[in-house]
């Protein structure tokens, strides 16, 4: 069983920064993909950064400048640092990883359970 642990979220002054950690455990042979997404009230999910397995980076428009993303691979884990955050970026952020359980299986996308950021005005 592979787990998504996320952790970090919270309420915040516009402005203000948070940092957001998620970690995978379980049964892993390999991690390609690592990223954040989010998902506002009443709007579709929507891609916030990844980092590939050879830190390769993918930034939305809306967080350029602003969030920074990073990875530990030795530890199967990646970090959402965010900076200047504004009231639209409230929303759920959910952490994926696409990766391998065993040799016998094909990588897949598994999710965290997301955790709620929330930017006061």
């Amino acid at each position: 069983q592979v787990q998504l642990v996320e952790s970090g979220g919270g309420l915040v002054q516009a402005g203000g920064s948070l940092r957001l950690s998620c970690e995978a455990s379980g049964t892993i042979v390999s991690v390609n993909a690592m990223g954040w997404y989010r998902q506002a009230p009443g709007k579709q999910r929507e891609l916030v950064a990844t980092i590939s397995s050879g830190s390769r980076i993918n930034y939305a428009d809306s967080v350029k400048g602003r969030f920074t993303i990073s990875r530990d691979n030795a530890k199967n884990a990646v970090t959402l640092q965010m900076n200047s955050l504004k009231p639209e970026d409230t929303a759920v952020y959910y952490c994926n990883a696409n990766l391998r359980r065993n040799y016998y299986t094909r990588s897949r996308d598994y999710w965290g359970q997301g955790t709620q950021v929330t930017v006061s005005s």
